[in-house]
Formats: C-alpha cells, structure tokens, sequence
C-alpha cells in the first residue's frame, strides 16, 4: 500500500491511470461506433478519440493535475480548449497509426482494438508532454510537480 501511495505522488503515473480510463471509453466509444452505429473504422475512430479526450481532460482536470485546473467556468472553458489543442496533434498521432494499420498492415495489427491500442500508444508522449508544458501549468511562483 505504500508503494501504491509512493508511485501515485508522481502525475506521469496518475496520468497514465487516467489514460487507461480513457482507453476503455475509448474502446467502447469504437466498438459502439462500429457495431451499433454500422460507422466505418475512420468516423468512429475519430468520435472515440473525441470522446476519449474529453473523458481524459476531466479526469486530468481532478487526479492529475487538481492543484493547477481552473478553478471558473470561464477558466474551465479556456483550460478545455488548450487541452483539445494541445492533445490535437497527439489525437493525429493516434488516429493516423491506428488508421493506418487497419489500412495496411497485415492481421493482427490490422484488428480494430490492436490498431487502437497502438494509436493510443503513440499519442500517449505527445499527450502528456503537450497537457503539462501547456495546459495544466503550475502558477507562478508555485512549486514544481513531481513527475
């Protein structure tokens, strides 16, 4: 318990638990997209990502990052939009690789899910390193996170 309690002091950490929050919304948004919807791998992968990312911007908002979030509804908005900008070319990361591989590559990468699991994957980098350099700053004068 208390290397539980050791390992979650570091936001790399809680910011991959939300991310792996994030990748089961966001399969599920896939799988409801393709199933359900009858959406092809594309449109659906991009309604996944969305709401994936608008899961993870919350849960980011409150366990990752709660002592830099915004603290109004104006600043919320304004935190949203540079998360969704930030986490845009991560976004392109992920669906260009998971894209990709459903195009190109032979089974099982060309999967659906093992396609989205390496597009999440790559996008995790540039994710994280964008959503703290840009949009969860620390205040000023305020000290630095562990990471």
């Amino acid at each position: 318990m208390k290397f539980l309690h050791w390992l979650l002091r570091f936001s790399f950490v809680r910011f991959a638990i939300v991310g792996g929050a994030g990748y089961v919304v966001d399969a599920g948004m896939l799988a409801l997209g393709t199933g359900v919807l009858k959406l092809e791998f594309a449109p659906a992968r991009a309604l996944s990502i969305f709401i994936a990312m608008c899961f993870t911007w919350i849960g980011n908002r409150y366990l990752t990052f709660p002592e830099r979030r915004a603290r109004t509804v104006s600043g919320a908005a304004q935190e949203w939009l540079k998360f969704v900008g930030a986490n845009s070319f991560g976004a392109l990361v992920n669906f260009g690789v998971s894209v990709g591989l459903v195009r190109y590559a032979p089974w099982p990468a060309s999967n659906y899910f093992v396609a989205q699991a390496c597009g999440v994957l790559a996008g995790l980098v540039f994710n994280f390193t964008l959503s703290r350099a840009l949009v969860f700053r620390a205040p000023s004068g305020f000290p630095p996170a562990r990471t």
